[in-house]
This record gives structure tokens, sequence and C-alpha cells, in this order.
């Protein structure tokens, strides 16, 4: 059992993280930070506890280390298998070479990667396969590098949790999930607030002293490799390990359960942490933000929602006229910003289409995006809700039953869909709207024959534009109302679609491309709608999801997030211009209330061109909230932060006023509180509603 003998890399690995990880609970323990005093039990849990559940997290984690420990091997080069190999080895190469690759499918720097790791693990195989007196040395090195990979990891991580406890005082949460996210932005900021070329090189001085410890102590592991029986065995002994950690980590963190908060999270392993954030997709509001006592939070809300009552956001809607059973499509397009329209000053004739409808539509100049990704969006027009801290809801486990503008529908008789060009399982999408009474329409439902082009995200969208018109006929057929949520795919890296359409290549792989396909498309699938008798009885919402990026020079750079919105319905909605500030979750609320809807609404969205209705947007990161109001951006941000800046025109010459996007923001020089408690009353209260399941339909 040469794995898990003490001459073993992976026994040695796991002595090394053991050791940093009681190092940093020992740090972590005494940091100015750590403001409390400790009882003998809780010290038993916090290294006894810690230490057990630490030795379980290695072993899920170190999975890669035992998949490359178990493959070395001497026998793999004899004759035949040392060929089939190499061969595969080169046969893969050149498949990824073709430029036929699922890799370049998707685009990106993902090819160059993919290239770069195949050619490398192909020479070295050669080079081991070929000349066999040098193959221990090459082994050695390859052993000694991948060793000193898994030891920088540790001491980084380490290091990381350091850095981490100094800001918030606890262990990873979504706030580190949220740092892979925006890496560029997170580098740029410990560029800045750390000496981090000494700290690197100090980092990397320890890694390699350590890396030649456990290679001096673990060298023999490679003169004396594993026979096969003897793999066996360890792949056994391997996986037993792996299951009982797999079950004894949860049931470990349940004993998490001290009073002291402190406790439980030096107690606690920074790895699984991580993990359970990333799928749990939430963030504490009330730990990490500036609060409010509940009912002077309601309070200010029901300022600016003026008929909601108690603690909640339930109120009634009133129409004075009989409600319009309208059929309604809803069509939300991929990473479309507004500054790609002519309207707002794009001369780049992009977007043909979408300008021309701009003009026979009710179009909603000033709207802005809640978030920077397609869950955001989908989230803000279905549950019309504020973008809380962490993942979007459609992500999370409590994301069913909602109230949401499908559940509206269906009390009225509606068929509700939501129509997808790719696989709705993607971003868990399938999961959430078929959990709130959706009947999905995906490529899994597409015949082979109505797919004309197709690559990683889905079928184009002129393919989905006639799937949907298929759909809607036959829905048309049964004299229900129907309501259709669609989601585009084209306007996406790969930017790939069918050649021919327009005047810009799809091997060329643009962002210019993708929005003019996605133009193009939609423009093919209202010239077929207007052919079908349920045309003049139906209501067109058009709306981005989001932005096509979301960098800028601040947290929240509104430019960012200003998306095109339209509502098209010839004869029944005059064409005209609403240019009052609004957010994406007014959107459908404005629609319920063109269509005369009575309800009890519980949507913090609210109809625009209501006389009470006060402009505001809300825009958000994942950990980011802001609310624009007054020309006055306020951020709210963990460890109870706020920040303010003042919204000042940019001007672009020849350009109406109501499609201008360029603001500067400058530091607020007088701090606006009413804003900041304005700000905190939006996201506390939903965070509340969602914690309390008060968001239920």
């Amino acid at each position: 059992m040469q794995l898990f003998s003490k001459q073993s890399p992976f026994y040695n690995l796991a002595i090394f993280y053991l050791f940093v990880s009681i190092i940093t609970r020992i740090v972590l323990l005494f940091h100015p930070i750590t403001q409390t005093s400790f009882t003998f039990f809780d010290s038993i849990k916090i290294f006894f506890l810690g230490l057990i559940s630490d030795a379980f997290v290695f072993v899920v984690a170190s999975a890669l280390l035992w998949i490359y420990l178990l493959f070395l091997s001497n026998s793999k080069f004899n004759k035949p298998w040392g060929y089939i190999i190499f061969g595969f080895f080169i046969a893969l190469l050149l498949y990824v070479l073709s430029g036929k690759s699922i890799l370049h499918e998707y685009g990106g720097s993902l090819p160059e990667i993919g290239i770069s790791f195949i050619a490398l693990k192909t020479i070295l195989f050669g080079l081991m396969l070929f000349l066999p007196k040098y193959r221990s040395k090459i082994r050695f090195a390859l052993y000694s590098l991948t060793l000193f990979i898994f030891v920088l990891i540790i001491i980084q991580n380490g290091i990381s949790e350091y850095f981490f406890w100094n800001e918030f005082g606890v262990r990873y949460n979504f706030i580190a999930v949220d740092y892979l996210v925006y890496t560029n932005t997170v580098i740029g900021n410990i560029m800045e607030s750390y000496p981090v070329v000494p700290l690197f090189i100090g980092v990397g001085i320890l890694a390699l002293i350590f890396t030649i410890l456990i290679v001096k102590k673990s060298k023999n592991y490679l003169d004396e490799l594993p026979n096969f029986l003897d793999k066996i065995k360890n792949f056994g002994v391997y996986i037993v390990l792996f299951l009982i950690s797999i079950i004894a980590i949860p049931n470990l963190a349940k004993l998490q359960n001290s009073s002291n908060v402190f406790t439980n999270e030096l107690q606690s392993n920074g790895l699984y942490k991580f993990y359970l954030a990333f799928m749990n997709s939430e963030l504490d509001y009330n730990k990490f933000y500036k609060t409010l006592p509940e009912n002077e939070a309601f309070a200010l809300l029901k300022n600016q929602i003026p008929t909601i009552s108690r603690e909640s956001t339930s109120r009634d809607i009133k129409s004075n006229t009989i409600e319009n059973h309208k059929n309604v499509v809803l069509i939300t397009i991929e990473s479309y910003s507004a500054e790609f329209l002519k309207t707002y000053g794009n001369d780049q004739g992009i977007t043909p289409f979408i300008d021309s409808l701009a003009t026979k539509s009710l179009l909603f100049s000033n709207l802005y995006a809640v978030g920077n990704r397609t869950v955001r969006g989908l989230e803000a027009v279905t549950l019309c809700f504020p973008p809380t801290a962490g993942e979007s809801i459609v992500k999370r486990v409590d994301n069913k039953n909602k109230f949401s503008t499908g559940s509206i529908f269906k009390k009225r008789g509606y068929a509700v869909k939501y129509l997808y060009g790719g696989d709705a399982f993607f971003d868990n999408m399938e999961d959430f709207f078929a959990g709130n009474g959706y009947d999905i329409v995906d490529k899994k439902t597409l015949k082979p024959e109505e797919i004309t082009f197709s690559n990683v995200w889905g079928v184009c969208d002129e393919d989905m534009a006639n799937k949907a018109i298929k759909v809607m006929n036959e829905e048309s057929k049964t004299g229900k109302p129907f309501f259709n949520h669609w989601m585009t795919v084209s306007n996406h890296r790969p930017f790939t679609y069918p050649d021919g359409k327009i005047d810009i290549s799809g091997s060329a792989k643009s962002r210019e491309g993708g929005v003019k396909y996605t133009d193009y498309a939609l423009g093919k699938f209202f010239a077929m709608a207007k052919k079908q008798s349920w045309f003049k009885n139906t209501i067109f919402v058009i709306v981005a999801d989001h932005c096509a990026s979301s960098s800028g020079k601040t947290e929240l750079p509104v430019d960012k997030y200003r998306i095109p919105a339209m509502i098209y319905a010839p004869g029944f909605i005059e064409p005209k211009r609403y240019t009052n500030l609004m957010s994406q979750i007014d959107l459908m609320p404005t629609l319920f209330g063109l269509l005369n809807f009575n309800y009890q609404s519980k949507f913090y969205g609210q109809d625009v061109l209501k006389s009470d209705y006060k402009p505001r947007a809300l825009i958000a990161t994942y950990q980011d909230l802001g609310l624009i109001k007054d020309n006055v951006l306020t951020i709210i941000s963990p460890v109870r932060k706020a920040k303010q800046f003042q919204l000042t025109l940019q001007p672009k010459g020849g350009l109406n006023t109501d499609f201008q996007l360029f603001y500067e923001q400058k530091p607020l020089a007088k701090e606006r509180l009413d804003l900041i408690n304005e700000t905190i009353s939006y996201y506390q209260t939903a965070s509340y509603l969602l914690k309390k399941k008060k968001y239920q339909k």
C-alpha cells in the first residue's frame, strides 16, 4: 500500500496540509478582528473537530493528486500500449489543431489553452516513450513540479484565508466566489492594497522549500512504483476514504453550533465553506450589510411603494376598466447593451430591425438592467424582485413556487411557456421555470429537421424563432391566451451563426456579428408573426437580459447597465417614448397595467405609468447593491460599507438627451443619508422576504 505509506507523497502532502491548517487557525484565533474569548470546550471544537474536518477535506480535495499518482507507471510504455497511447495523443492534438473542436466552437482563449496542454502532454509522453534512459529523470522533474503546484496551492490558500479573515472576519463565503467571477477587479484591488511582489516571492520561496522536503521524503515512491495489484488495493482504500469523507464533512459541519460565531468559523474548513457558498449561492444580508430595524426598513419601502402593508410587499392592484387577456410574448435578448442601438448613438448599423421597431413601440429609453448575468435578467422579468446579495434566485435551491409573472398569467387561464434555444438545464433555468409553473421548450424538444445551425450554446435564433411560431400556432388553436417567454442565445461567445444571413461572416466570431445576426433573426420572427392569425391579439415585450460588458472604472458603472426595452402592439399601444428612470423589474408590472389586470401583487417592480411611481433604478453585482436616484448612485457592500457617487452627464454631441448613456461618477461631497437608508430598505426587506418565505405565490 505504497500510496498510504509514510514515504508516499499523498501522506506527506496530507501532513503538510494539516500543518498549514493548524497554523492558519492559530493566526486567525489571535487576529485583532477576533474580538471574543473562548472556553476550553470551544478550543477543543476549534482544533480537534477542525483538524478531523481538515483531514476529510484533504481526502476529497486531493482526488486529482491521487489520480496522478495512480497513473504513474512503467508498463504503459511497453509495446504495444505505449505506441497506442502516443497515437491517441497525436490524434487528439490533430483534432484540436483542426480548428473544429468544441474548444474552438466556444472561442476565446480556450483553444490556445487546450492546444498547449495537449501538445505538452504529447511531447512529454513521447520523450518518455522514445528516450527510456531519460525516463526516470523526466518523471522526477514532472513529479517535483506536480508536488510544487500542490504545495503552492496549500500555502496560497492559507494566506488567502488570512486576508479574507482580515477583511471580513469569517472563512470563505459567497464573496470569495464573487471574487473568482470578477477576477480582473479583484486582482487590481489586491495590487493596490498589498505588497504583491514581495508577498508572491515569499510564497514561492516557502513553496520551494517545503516541496524539496516532501520530495526528499517521498522520492523512494518513484523507485518502487506500485504494481497493478497494489493499485487496485490503493484504489479500493481511497474510494472507501473518499466516501467516508463525503459523509463525514457535512455532519462535522453540523457540529459548528456554538453561540460564539468565531468558534464556528474557526472550527470550519475554508475550502468546504467555499464549496457551500458556491452551491448555496447566498450571502447573509444582515451579517454583512448595513441594516435598519425591520419595521423602519418596511416603513421606508412604503414611501416608495405607498400601498404596501405591514412587513410585506402585498398590495391590491386595481383597474377601472375590464381586463384585456391578449397573448403576450416576452423576448429577452442575450447581452444586448443599449449602446449597440443607433438610437443611443451607435453608427455601425448593427441593429436595423430593433431600431425600426423602437419607433413603432412604447420605448423605455431610460431603463437599467438589475445585473450583469442572464439569470439576473430572467429573475428581474419573472419575479420583478431586487437583485439580492449572492447568486440569482434562479440558481438557488429555494427557487420554486414564487410569486411570478407566470403565476399572474396562469390565474387567468394562460398557457405559460419558457422557450430557450439551448439546454434549459444550463444555469438551472429548467429547474427554476418548471418549478414556477412554466412548460419548457428548449433544444431537447426540437426535431433534427428543425435544426439548421447550432453551436455550444444551442440552436441559432432563427431556428428558435421558427419553433416559437410553431408553438404559438398550436397554442392559438386551443382558444386560450398564451404567455411565452423566449430567451435568445446567438449573441454570445463564440458568436457563430449561419453564413449568408448578414454582411458579417459567422466565422469572424465577432460581437458585432452576434448583435447583427440576433437583430436579423428577430426581424425574421416578426415577419413570420405578422402573417399569423394571432398576431393582432398579441403584445410583444422586448428587453435585453443585461449588457455585453460589466467592467468599468467604478464598482457599478451605470452605462454598463443601460439596456433597450420596448412594448410593441400595433393598434393597441401607441408608439411613444417613456423617458423616466426605471428598472428592469418594472417592465412586466407596467405591462399588467396596460392590460388592466386586477391582482394582489407582491412585486417590488411597479407600473411606471401610474402617477404614484417614483423614478429609481436598482443595479447590482453579486455583492455590491446599488440604487440610482436623484442623479446619485448609492452602493452598499460588505462589510457594512456605503458609497455614494454624483452622476454628472457627459453628453455626446448630436444625440438626444433621452439617449445619453455616459455619466461621470464622482464621490458625493456630502452624504445623502436618506438615499443610503432607502437603498438599505430595498435590499434588506427583499432578503427578509426570501428568508421568511414570504415571496411565494
